[in-house]
């Protein structure tokens, strides 16, 4: 299921998660400007590469401020579109319900888990690994904690058919972990040799993600109950 839209009102305008976006989109339109060499090198040199954080040092400044570049570079149009498309739809929420620092935080401790992970799982590996996915992993991650029974409409692809389907969060987040935990496994032994999706990256953000989302629930209450519900019902007629 590729989710579209979620039936989940907030109570103030998400404006740092359209930064975060706008930032990630701003960058990879600068990367198109790259040639493929400079691109490379780019990566190399300002992202995460797991075997060079090996030898330097993991909490070396310049290995922090790499995960923390690495957090806005992006493969390509898909991996960007996918990205920025979760954090639409489930970034507005946390921002939300836990206000700017605290998204902010659970944010970046998502990006910085899934790079630690990644590179335990494959501390030899010479590739980059670039994206906001583990970040994002994490913003699911708490939004599973926090909103599990909210509604969330989507495309629902089986084989040659698509339909528009709405499904609990639970059941369309809890689907992707497990997709992710499978094709993490899976891949094991192949990364070092081949590249692509650093499955174990979201694995690590979305664990973050639902611990940091635990740990702050209390910080930031929710609204009465008869006020969410009204808000709930409110966008379900503006939506249908």
């Amino acid at each position: 299921m590729l989710p579209l839209s979620d039936i989940n009102p907030t109570r103030r305008t998400p404006i740092l998660t359209y930064i975060l976006i706008a930032i990630n989109v701003v960058v990879f339109l600068i990367q198109l400007s790259y040639s493929p060499r400079q691109l490379q090198l780019t990566f190399l040199n300002q992202a995460i590469v797991p075997l060079e954080m090996t030898r330097i040092g993991w909490f070396a400044p310049e290995s922090l401020l790499d995960i923390i570049r690495a957090m806005f570079f992006h493969g390509g149009w898909l991996h960007i579109g996918s990205n920025m498309l979760y954090l639409w739809i489930f970034g507005d929420n946390i921002e939300d319900r836990f206000g700017r620092v605290l998204y902010l935080l659970l944010y970046f401790l998502s990006g910085f888990a899934a790079a630690y992970l990644q590179i335990i799982i494959d501390p030899q590996s010479p590739i980059p690994m670039v994206g906001a996915s583990g970040s994002i992993a994490g913003v699911l991650g708490a939004y599973l904690v926090l909103f599990p029974g909210v509604r969330v409409r989507g495309l629902l692809i089986l084989g040659i058919f698509t339909r528009i389907a709405e499904f609990p969060a639970a059941l369309v987040l809890g689907f992707w972990f497990v997709t992710q935990l499978f094709s993490g496994f899976g891949s094991l032994g192949a990364a070092s040799a081949t590249g692509g999706v650093a499955f174990f990256a979201h694995i690590g953000g979305f664990v973050a993600g639902v611990i940091t989302a635990l740990l702050l629930a209390w910080a930031v209450p929710q609204p009465p109950i008869p006020q969410r519900y009204d808000m709930l019902y409110e966008r379900y007629g503006r939506n249908r």
